[in-house]
């Protein structure tokens, strides 16, 4: 067994082992600690499996933004912190059946094959990115993109439909108190501009190379939200024109790129000359209108009022 085979093995069991103690753990905050542990060693498992970019997304929203949420959770969990474990076998069944099923597919399947690989390939050179995943995202699979994308801007309005009628267009999330020179305070300020250069770039080189919106995005939101919470800003107003339209500024622009594409011949296709550019501008609008949508969603409904 070589050293590779090795690290491997002992990831694999390092997350069948957290993903077991994230689900047993008695305390909450173990087991959202346990949760985070598990997205950062399946992030290693996708680097390993050379898929950077599902790599990058499932660190910067399962590991990053889905842990903000759960820890945003704790506080409104029942006064309990911990749980007497209680093991119903007819669940404790169902999940071992299950999971005995996924392991026999999985030994099951066939030998890997090219899929439609070669297809995308073929038409990679016209498709206005070199990067295989970006060019299937925004152009040969541009509806499912856009579906996505409609899915987080209708969540966010069913978050701000939650707010009480009399904070309505308030402000959302908790007020921030902050002890000037503390840690939270010097990192809020440390932290932002590494994180919007980081960000700049993954948007940027998405055409290229692994990256893109969702995963710049992702990393624009926490700054965001990090300069909040450090008190560095304040929430925004969710009555404010401006913010509604940076909401929606880049699902809107996806469809107009799609309806330009349909004057060509078909909704949400590219001519080659003009691909790129469509391609990096939607792109560009996606980022800014994702991570203010990823932000609001963690902040969550307004809670002062206007």
């Amino acid at each position: 067994m070589n050293v590779s085979a090795a690290f491997d093995i002992v990831l694999c069991l390092l997350v069948l082992a957290v993903a077991g103690g994230a689900v047993l753990a008695r305390d909450l905050f173990a087991g959202v600690a346990l949760y985070i542990v598990f997205g950062l060693l399946l992030t290693v498992g996708w680097v390993r499996l050379e898929a950077v970019d599902v790599a990058l997304v499932e660190a910067a929203i399962g590991a990053g933004l889905t842990s903000v949420i759960l820890l945003g959770a704790l506080p409104h969990s029942p006064a309990q912190s911990s749980f007497p474990l209680k093991i119903r076998p007819l669940a404790l069944v169902s999940c071992l059946a299950v999971g005995a099923g996924l392991c026999w597919i999985v030994i099951g399947l066939a030998e890997p094959t090219s899929g439609l690989r070669p297809a995308v390939e073929a038409q990679l050179a016209h498709s206005g990115a070199s990067n295989a995943v970006t060019a299937v995202l925004l152009n040969f699979r541009g509806y499912d993109t856009l579906l996505e994308v409609a899915v987080l801007l209708l969540a966010l309005v069913g978050v701000w439909s939650s707010s009480r009628d009399d904070r309505w267009g308030g402000r959302p999330g908790p007020r921030q108190h902050v002890r000037p020179g503390g840690v939270l305070a010097n990192f809020g300020r440390l932290i932002p501009p590494f994180g919007i250069v980081i960000g700049i770039y993954l948007v940027w080189v998405g055409t290229t190379a692994p990256g893109g919106a969702f995963q710049a995005a992702t990393v624009l939101a926490a700054v965001w939200l990090l300069a909040m919470m450090a008190a560095i800003t304040d929430p925004p107003r969710l009555a404010s024109g401006a913010l509604r339209w940076l909401v929606a500024a880049g699902p809107l622009l996806f469809i107009l790129a799609g309806l330009f594409g349909l004057m060509e011949g078909a909704f949400l296709t590219y001519q080659p000359g003009t691909a790129k550019m469509m391609i990096v501008t939607v792109e560009l609008a996606l980022t800014v209108s994702i991570a203010a949508t990823l932000a609001l969603l963690v902040l969550g409904p307004a809670r002062h009022g206007s």
